[in-house]
């Protein structure tokens, strides 16, 4: 009458090891089922035997490290893309009315397959699901409401899998709120010490792909060459002509022109010329370049801005192109729509041995977008902020970079300024010479010099705020000097630096966080001067993450885990228990005896 239990007690022990616990698993080299691998494993499904057949997923997309880790994302590469993913949100859309390049959820690109396009889709563009995987031997029976699947990792090794669908780990927690109360205390809790492929000659490809070097014609000479960007090399910035535009890619380059004998080259000099820059077509598409005759693949550059020819005047060049912008619109596999070109012209001195700085810029656009989308800046993310881009102040309606202060050669304040990175703590200072005695005056300068043009009144929550809707904005804190009684009439108390404290987090999903801004705070520090002539000033900023994780889940499963296939395993463990049990106490291995002793005498009876 004991033989079942004896049986039932001794499965126990083979199927469930001391301390067996289950852990989430993924490697760099494990597969993992995407939603495409969904099968029919649902609720109290028994697992598939060695001996039947397993199912190897497709390869997927996500970031995993080797060892026993959470899988964030994964998609299978080869599912087709719809024509305007749905996602509740588009992180890597970050210039709005424009393709982004490797964004395969912007509706701006237009694109049936972005893959065709793009090499790869950047994270966040593409749905991702998350799995939690143990070693098929441990699974007799599932019994999981949620999906599961068997499949074969790269290893050879079958993997049991089940889809998580937790919203308490998928989560971070909400942070409370941030105001002038608990700022100090927050920002002490958390933060620290304050501080292209070349061309090749191939058949040509039906559209333009990413990156691709514009292919030009020059029908007076019937020569196809390459849309240039020139751009700085060396030390010294000199212009380098063979650097070729990228399809897609806006960017801006300048470089430095040097002259011997500009009396001679003003006029000859096809850089200086602005009609050097439009005197030919571009092909709408490569393969265009098989029949130049065919003016339909063939588009011509619109002049938008007054352009005149060099002349020598005396000592004096006039007319040399300082300036070129190209303004191209696109149309997905249809390639290139429309170009155009301005130019800004100055004059040089012909004596003594003048030098020029070009600028070369290029934007691309998608193909008779709206007029409103064309004047919105660029986002510093979407929703959340991107680590390297602008931080966004706003002052009244308008909406900027927060800058720092720049130096000139020589350490005085310059009128250019340092653009602030978003998560990237920088420094920076200068000496501004005094211009006047009044003190009131000088204040006012000091504060304008520290600040930049506009005094920034609040700073963006996310990366894509819009200056129209006041509530994606926060305003910024500031503590000011405390000006204390000095004995000096003719001393002017002057702030001297300007901290700039920022308190962001990640917020969202663990598998994509979006970063905000929970609140800024301008710190200043003052001095008395007397009667001095430079005064030096600081500008700095510090990130500060607070943000806060959930809780670690527990008892997750390991994908190292297996089943003891030893009789003697329950006897060894129970053993080694005995061993430190407590003097006096009666070791497990007796009482084990004693029942296996009890069942043999019944089974002999």
């Amino acid at each position: 009458m004991c033989s079942p239990e004896l049986v039932l007690l001794q499965v126990f022990f083979l199927m469930f090891p001391e301390n067996a616990q289950p852990q989430l698993s993924s490697s760099a080299s494990g597969a993992v089922p995407t939603s495409s691998d969904l099968g029919s494993g649902t609720l109290g499904e028994t697992v598939q035997s060695p001996s039947e057949a397993t199912a190897t997923p497709p390869d997927v997309l996500g970031i995993s490290t080797v060892g026993p880790t959470l899988v964030a994302s994964s998609a299978p590469r080869n599912r087709t893309v719809e024509r305007f993913p749905v996602l509740p949100i588009c992180v890597c859309d970050l210039t709005p009315g424009t393709c982004d390049i490797n964004c395969c959820c912007d509706r701006d690109c237009y694109l049936l397959h972005p893959r065709t396009i793009f090499s790869f889709c950047l994270p966040g563009s593409v749905r991702s699901s998350s799995w939690v995987c143990v070693d098929n031997s441990l699974i007799f029976r599932s019994n999981s409401p949620f999906p599961s699947r068997v499949f074969m990792d790269s290893n050879g090794i079958r993997q049991f899998c089940v889809h998580v669908n937790n919203s308490k780990l998928n989560y971070f927690q909400k942070l409370q709120k941030v105001n002038a109360t608990n700022f100090q205390a927050l920002a002490a809790e958390f933060g620290d010490e304050s501080f292209t492929s070349a061309f090749q000659t191939q058949s040509p490809s039906a559209f333009y792909r990413a990156g691709d070097p514009i292919l030009t014609y020059f029908p007076q000479w019937s020569i196809i060459s390459l849309l240039r960007q020139p751009a700085g090399v060396g030390a010294g910035g000199l212009c380098a002509e063979g650097n070729p535009a990228g399809f897609l890619e806006s960017k801006t380059t300048t470089c430095t022109r040097f002259f011997k004998n500009l009396a001679s080259g003003c006029t000859l000099d096809s850089a200086l010329n602005a009609a050097s820059y439009y005197d030919f077509t571009v092909l709408k598409v490569p393969r265009g370049m098989t029949d130049l005759q065919n003016m339909e693949f063939q588009v011509p550059i619109t002049l938008i801005s007054q352009a005149d020819p060099p002349v020598l005047a005396g000592n004096t060049c006039q007319n040399v192109v300082s300036q070129v912008t190209y303004e191209i619109e696109t149309n997905g596999t249809f390639g290139i729509q429309k170009v155009s070109v301005s130019f800004e012209q100055t004059n040089l001195t012909v004596e003594p041995s003048p030098s020029l700085q070009q600028h070369f810029i290029i934007h691309f656009r998608a193909f008779q977008q709206s007029t409103a989308a064309s004047h919105t800046g660029p986002r510093s993310g979407n929703p959340g902020y991107i680590v390297g881009k602008p931080l966004l102040a706003l002052t009244g309606d308008i909406s900027y970079s927060m800058t720092l202060l720049q130096s000139q050669g020589n350490g005085t304040c310059s009128v250019k300024r340092h653009e602030t990175q978003f998560g990237v703590n920088a420094m920076s200072g200068c000496k501004l010479r005094v211009k006047t005695a009044n003190c009131s005056h000088l204040q006012q300068e000091i504060y304008q010099t520290l600040h930049g043009r506009l005094r920034p009144e609040h700073i963006a929550i996310f990366g894509n705020a819009d200056p129209a809707q006041k509530g994606g904005w926060t305003r910024i804190l500031r503590r000011s000097c405390s000006v204390s009684a000095k004995n000096c009439t003719s001393c002017c108390f002057i702030p001297v630096s300007l901290e700039i404290q920022v308190l962001w987090a990640f917020i969202g999903l663990q598998s994509n966080p979006q970063a905000h801004v929970s609140a800024a705070r301008f710190l200043y520090q003052c001095q008395s001067v007397e009667d001095s002539q430079e005064v030096p000033l600081t500008t700095l900023v510090n990130f500060v993450d607070i943000t806060q994780k959930p809780e670690p889940p527990r008892g997750q499963p390991r994908m190292d885990w297996k089943l003891p296939f030893d009789f003697f395993f329950p006897f060894k463990v129970a053993f080694s228990r005995g061993i430190d049990s407590q003097k006096g106490s009666v070791p497990p291995i007796l009482i084990l005896c004693l029942l296996l002793l009890g069942v043999l005498n019944l089974e002999t009876k």
